[in-house]
């Protein structure tokens, strides 16, 4: 299994396991990034990318977790919403 795929499909089991509707939001906007960060300028449009990197200055509290999400799956590596890294990340 790719990285990718592997990073997604973690990222969608967290997604669907937390109750807290910002942490949902943050893997909303992480998968979208994986996607971008995967597939290059090909997914979506420049203006669509720049949505989604602006939502982190949003007064809502979801979008801006949305944002941030986006952000940190732009790194093609495995995060989560307190900021950290994954265990394999940190050794």
């Amino acid at each position: 299994m790719s990285n990718f795929a592997s990073l997604m499909r973690r990222a969608d089991t967290l997604r669907r396991s937390t109750d807290d509707p910002i942490e949902s939001a943050w893997w909303v906007g992480y998968m979208r990034g994986l996607r971008r960060a995967h597939h290059g300028d090909s997914f979506g449009t420049e203006v669509e990318h720049q949505m989604w990197l602006d939502a982190v200055e949003s007064p809502d509290s979801a979008r801006a977790a949305v944002g941030r999400g986006y952000i940190a799956g732009l790194t093609l590596t495995a995060r989560d919403p307190d900021g950290s890294g994954s265990l394999e990340n940190d050794q």
